[in-house]
């Protein structure tokens, strides 16, 4: 079955464009919870430590709370929720790869995969 992926590796300018942003994503998981679609959320790292305005922060640290939160709500259906974090040069192929893998039934689900070093040594969320 078809993962919803949802990309949100660009920077929010303001709290207007932030809202827009989570509720596209809040559309694309409803439709993909109800037919039991696996969904990834692909971020941008440093968004969720805040450092590309509050407005980034407060999208991307969002969409790994609702990540969280729908993982708990489909175990039960083994539908697996889960967030890519990337830096400004990881490769596409890295991401699609790492969304296959975050798609499996069988795989993790609420987690958070880091394909970007730049987190390393900081407080994460």
């Amino acid at each position: 079955m078809e993962t919803a992926v949802f990309y949100a590796t660009e920077g929010v300018q303001d709290w207007e464009a932030a809202r827009s942003r989570l509720l596209e994503a809040f559309t694309v998981s409803q439709a993909a919870a109800r037919e039991e679609r696996p969904i990834v959320y692909v971020v941008h790292g440093d968004d969720l430590l805040g450092r590309r305005g509050a407005p980034s922060a407060m999208a991307a640290t969002g969409l790994l709370s609702a990540a969280r939160t729908a993982a708990v709500e489909l175990t039960r259906s083994r539908v697996p929720v889960n967030v890519v974090a990337v830096g400004d040069d990881t490769d596409p192929a890295v991401v699609e790869r790492w969304v296959e893998h975050l798609s499996d039934p069988d795989g993790p689900t609420g987690e958070i995969v880091r394909l970007d070093p730049s987190h390393i040594g900081k407080a994460l969320p």
